[in-house]
């Protein structure tokens, strides 16, 4: 085989990914929250985190298991204790800058609205 019949093999299958691609996101019954904002802590509740992500359970696995040093490696924080989910990530991306400037306090009252024994959510993605 000859490259040009690679390029060929290799320009259907991208457009056969797109047409799909477009198909799914076009025409799908079902919505697809791909970006989510979160809140992590420590054990003892002390230290909050917030971040955002296209991929939830894959970012809260390194997290816990601290294969991204920064922060969340310095202070030990990976219990997932909140997260929305979004479809576009612009608005996940201002929720994440807004909760940011937030008061701990207003932290700890959202937290509290929703998993107010603050479990580690992770285990129920």
């Amino acid at each position: 085989m000859g490259i040009s019949v690679f390029t060929e093999i290799a320009s259907e299958i991208l457009a056969f990914a797109r047409m799909t691609t477009k198909k799914l996101s076009t025409f799908s019954p079902i919505v697809m929250n791909n970006y989510y904002v979160y809140i992590l802590t420590n054990k003892s509740n002390k230290v909050l985190y917030t971040g955002v992500t296209n991929n939830l359970s894959r970012r809260i696995y390194e997290h816990k298991n601290k294969l991204v040093p920064g922060f969340t490696v310095k202070y030990n924080v990976s219990k997932l204790v909140y997260h929305e989910a979004y479809d576009d990530i612009r608005d996940a991306i201002q929720r994440e800058k807004n909760i940011k400037k937030w008061y701990r306090k207003w932290k700890v009252e959202l937290i509290n609205k929703l998993n107010p024994q603050w479990k580690d959510l992770y285990y129920k993605l």
